[in-house]
């Protein structure tokens, strides 16, 4: 498809364009994946633990939500 159909079909609304997209190797700028180590006291990994037990998630998904929520207070 040229550029100028998609361009067309984007600005007349013609249709939905996303089955026109390669989105397999799309990427959210801002979003790519650094892996980092922290290392934590034991009582603090028990804490955490809990807490991702009493929500139903991962101990990575606390760590990231909680850090996520502070980052976001500060900015």
């Amino acid at each position: 498809m040229k550029t100028s159909d998609f361009d067309k079909k984007f600005d007349d609304d013609e249709e939905d364009i996303v089955a026109n997209l390669d989105l397999s190797r799309a990427r959210r700028p801002g979003e790519e994946i650094k892996r980092i180590n922290v290392d934590f006291p034991a009582w603090m990994v028990a804490s955490l633990d809990r807490e991702a037990r009493r929500l139903g998630v991962t101990r990575q998904s606390v760590i990231k939500m909680w850090l996520a929520e502070r980052l976001e207070e500060k900015a």
